[in-house]
């Protein structure tokens, strides 16, 4: 049976040999805030798997936008590795994006080297830390530093830059009125708080030219009651689309409030609380042994879950060229989204369990990933490097005995479990 999944696509002014991007996820590679060997090998294992696409995650436009040591932010000391990173993962036959963003409130004087910053004044419970509101010369600022971004993408060999407007990073914190209190312009209606992203596609697109495409990452809806609501999320789709944008990856969930609602499943908190800290994070650590089902609550998994959402804001918003991600986990789920109108995806999981993934599902139709959806990797990027736990030479008999619970759990929404 023919398919168009391993098809050529044209996202502006690049060509993708398939339809398949690996997505942003966070790496934390990036040791002391430069690209590392494991970095570069990562993405070029990825490439050397089949994908269309790979995209090289979390980079800071400025340093009070980090929220991690191993995140890259821009700078030019840092270019010559990026160059090495996207010249490997051309040789691979794969094109190379860089996600672009700033993480606001959520990170520590520690980290961003300064007082965090936000749309407003306020304490972030999970760092926790106190934020000041942004001035409107430092917001006119962080705008100019985007464009700069992608100047940098262009020295640096990459083929599209990522902008993250969602999750509850900067722009998104922008968009969601209960973080947004300002009384400016800034602030108030839709209208007004979709200023600052507005002004940042503009920039982004005037550096962007003619040979660097730009995808934005938007929230279909932050996930609770005075967050972002699905009708404002297709308000902000519609904005989004009419800066004449490449692509736009329809996700949804905080990272703050609504962690799961992004990544299906539940957290494994033993595995969460194991990996951190002690002397760093001791509070953090406690607290989610205490309270972490409480502070993050499950997801039921299932694959392809964003989908129905995502089918709605296509049929609204026909024009946008809307790439979906979430759940994928086999050929099946490829074929599905490409069904529903969906011209490229992205996925993650997979592509951490499996960097072949996408060969194998060109060589044989009925593949499917042998990720059980644990979130162990999730768990353990936020504090040493993304890796699944297949690729772990130890693991203490607790966070065996958790993956296998969330593992078990998970297989009974999956087809293959339902035969």
């Amino acid at each position: 049976m023919s398919s168009k999944l391993f098809t050529p696509f044209k996202l502006g002014p690049i060509e993708l040999r398939n339809r398949t991007i690996r997505s942003a996820a966070f790496e934390n590679m990036a040791y002391g805030n430069k690209p590392s060997e494991d970095l570069k090998n990562y993405h070029v294992s990825v490439a050397r798997g089949g994908v269309g696409m790979t995209t090289v995650a979390y980079c800071a436009v400025d340093r009070s936008g980090v929220s991690f040591d191993g995140q890259l932010y821009v700078y030019d000391e840092i270019k010559p590795a990026l160059k090495e990173l996207t010249d490997a993962v051309h040789a691979e036959g794969a094109k190379v994006s860089m996600q672009l963003g700033h993480c606001g409130n959520m990170t520590h004087r520690a980290t961003c080297k300064c007082m965090p910053v936000g749309p407003s004044n306020g304490f972030n419970l999970y760092s926790p830390t106190f934020y000041r509101g942004l001035k409107k010369e430092e917001i006119k600022t962080l705008v100019k530093r985007f464009g700069e971004a992608v100047d940098f993408c262009r020295d640096c060999g990459f083929d599209c830059v990522e902008v993250h407007a969602g999750h509850a990073y900067l722009i998104s914190q922008f968009l969601n009125p209960m973080i947004n209190r300002r009384r400016d312009e800034y602030g108030g209606s839709l209208e007004n708080r979709m200023r600052f992203m507005n002004e940042v596609l503009e920039e982004v697109m005037r550096h962007a030219k003619n040979d660097i495409a730009v995808v934005v990452k938007t929230n279909m809806t932050d996930g609770y009651r005075f967050g972002v609501s699905m009708e404002e999320g297709l308000e902000i789709a519609r904005n989004i689309q009419q800066h004449g944008v490449h692509g736009i990856v329809l996700s949804a969930g905080t990272v703050s409030a609504t962690p799961m609602l992004i990544l299906g499943g539940a957290m494994p908190y033993k595995t969460l609380a194991y990996y951190m800290d002690m002397k760093k994070f001791w509070w953090l650590k406690l607290g989610v042994r205490l309270f972490g089902r409480i502070v993050i609550p499950p997801t039921p998994y299932k694959e392809l879950y964003f989908m129905e959402w995502a089918k709605r804001f296509k049929k609204e918003i026909p024009e946008a060229n809307f790439i979906y991600v979430g759940g994928i986990q086999s050929r099946a789920n490829c074929e599905t989204v490409l069904a529903e109108g969906f011209e490229l995806m992205q996925m993650a999981h997979v592509l951490i369990q499996d960097t072949d993934f996408v060969n194998k599902m060109k060589e044989n139709e009925t593949h499917r990933s042998k990720c059980g959806r644990s979130n162990y990797c999730v768990a353990r990027m936020y504090t040493i490097d993304m890796k699944c736990h297949e690729c772990v030479d130890f693991l203490p008999k607790k966070i065996q005995k958790e993956i296998q619970k969330a593992e078990a759990k998970n297989k009974k929404t999956m087809p293959s479990a339902q035969k």
